[in-house]
């Protein structure tokens, strides 16, 4: 038996379907060139439909729909909000911090107009962009002086070229690490024309391995913490005290690349800046956006003289912070300065949220999505902080495993994904399990409405 010939006859033209209500809504609010494109394409899938044989009763219907979901994704971007229902708290796939309600209310008002970013409002005159937050770092940190670049790997290359170029930079073995994104210290190091001088073993380094290494070309002494990972067992580093002694005495600076910005002193592990300053370290270096809770920024504190070099460096044009990323930063720490950032910067609230506040959100959740047909199940568990924070810390908390039908836990994950906004979860124990830590509260409402939607 001889096929039927598809009759693509029953497409109607570009022309024609532009003249539909629907399609004319959609040039006004898309374009006209883009609004074509995806009638185009429509009618090209419409046309491999029909020749596969399938029945298409209301072709014009049928475009004008593909038109319509292409130009909204289209329209939606790349870049989407998400909900984080993985427990990790600063999560480097879903953007590390979220950004405290103040910071959005500070950054708007930037945003929409014109700032003074580098005007001096005093002398009617060109001013400094990063003369912007450096009261505000040096307030809490207790530094001289500070400066803010786009992120902590730029922070650390525009020390080591400013300071250390052409020179030594003695350092430990066991510091000498990576971290996400193949981010080498050595090759950070070779990249701003140091010289990298390793001292001591992987495991072990004493004070006087810095100091039998010092020598004419000896620039500084840097500390790095080892954020993302821990040495165990046999093992020994001297106390950064010990070090900025041995660094004075010699008159080597003592720098300290600390990573993760925490400025609170009750996070296991994790060092703070201001224990930083107070030990006497020439410069520290840390993120704004891990544990700080701020916008993705390098900060470099310290010395007033040293701190100079850095502004006036060439380099410095090239990893300048922006407009935005100063608004966002400076309302932050404006939470820290007030003392209230446990409460109202998301990662310092998530922090400190006990397993028991968890849990009563999460039974909540529970009798919802019983309600609608979920299988549920309240276990214990733990969150973790993330971004390479404080590695072995693990947060107690309350997990809700959830499942739906026969659908297997990769299926419901993936399906989890589709949603919008996409929902990331967790598979644990052959389970699919949402830790509400790291969901906004605002959001629990919508979780839930997702959840129950259709599938």
């Amino acid at each position: 038996m001889i096929s039927p010939v598809p009759d693509f006859r029953i497409i109607p033209g570009v022309d024609l379907l532009r003249q539909r209500t629907g399609v004319r809504e959609l040039e006004a609010r898309h374009g006209s060139d883009a609004t074509v494109a995806a009638l185009r394409a429509g009618a090209d899938a419409l046309r491999a439909r029909i020749a596969a044989g399938t029945d298409v009763p209301q072709p014009a219907d049928a475009i004008e729909d593909f038109a319509r979901s292409t130009l909204a994704v289209q329209a939606r971007g790349s870049l989407r909000p998400a909900i984080n229902a993985t427990g990790v708290i600063i999560h480097t796939n879903l953007g590390r911090a979220p950004i405290a309600d103040a910071a959005i209310e500070r950054v708007t008002a930037i945003a929409r107009g014109y700032t003074n970013l580098e005007y001096d409002l005093s002398k009617g005159s060109r001013g400094s962009r990063s003369a912007h937050a450096e009261p505000l770092i040096t307030a809490i940190t207790g530094a001289e002086a500070a400066i803010v670049v786009n992120n902590n790997a730029a922070a650390t290359m525009l020390i080591l070229s400013a300071l250390a170029q052409g020179r030594e930079v003695v350092i430990s073995r066991g510091e000498l690490v990576e971290i996400g994104g193949g981010f080498r210290v050595p090759d950070v190091m070779r990249q701003s024309g140091a010289v990298l001088r390793e001292v001591g073993t992987t495991n072990r380094t004493r004070v006087s391995d810095y100091t039998a290494a010092v020598s004419p070309a000896t620039a500084m002494f840097l500390r790095v913490h080892p954020s993302n990972f821990r040495i165990e067992g046999f093992t020994e580093r001297p106390a950064l005290g010990e070090l900025v002694d041995a660094g004075r005495a010699m008159n080597i600076p003592v720098v300290e690349d600390i990573g993760s910005g925490c400025l609170v002193d009750d996070l296991a592990g994790e060092p703070s800046v201001q224990a930083s300053i107070t030990a006497g370290v020439d410069l520290v270096c840390f993120s704004g956006d891990k544990l700080l809770g701020g916008p993705q920024a390098g900060i470099v504190a310290g010395r007033k003289a040293l701190i100079e070099r850095l502004r006036v460096h060439p380099l410095m044009r090239a990893v300048r912070a922006d407009k935005i990323t100063y608004a966002i930063l400076e309302a932050t720490l404006a939470e820290y300065a007030a003392g209230r950032a446990a409460e109202t910067v998301p990662v310092q609230r998530m922090l400190h949220l006990s397993a028991d506040e968890i849990e009563a959100r999460a039974q909540a959740l529970a009798t919802r999505l019983a309600d609608g047909g979920w299988r549920v199940a309240m276990i214990s568990g733990s969150s973790a902080v993330g971004g390479g924070s404080a590695p072995g810390v693990s947060l107690p908390t309350a997990l809700l495993a959830i499942a739906h039908g026969d659908e297997s836990p990769d299926a419901t994950e993936r399906w989890l994904r589709t949603l919008d906004p996409p929902v990331i979860a967790r598979i644990e124990h052959d389970r699919v399990v949402l830790d509400l830590r790291t969901v906004m509260p605002v959001d629990d409402d919508t979780l839930s409405t997702l959840l129950l939607g259709p599938r």
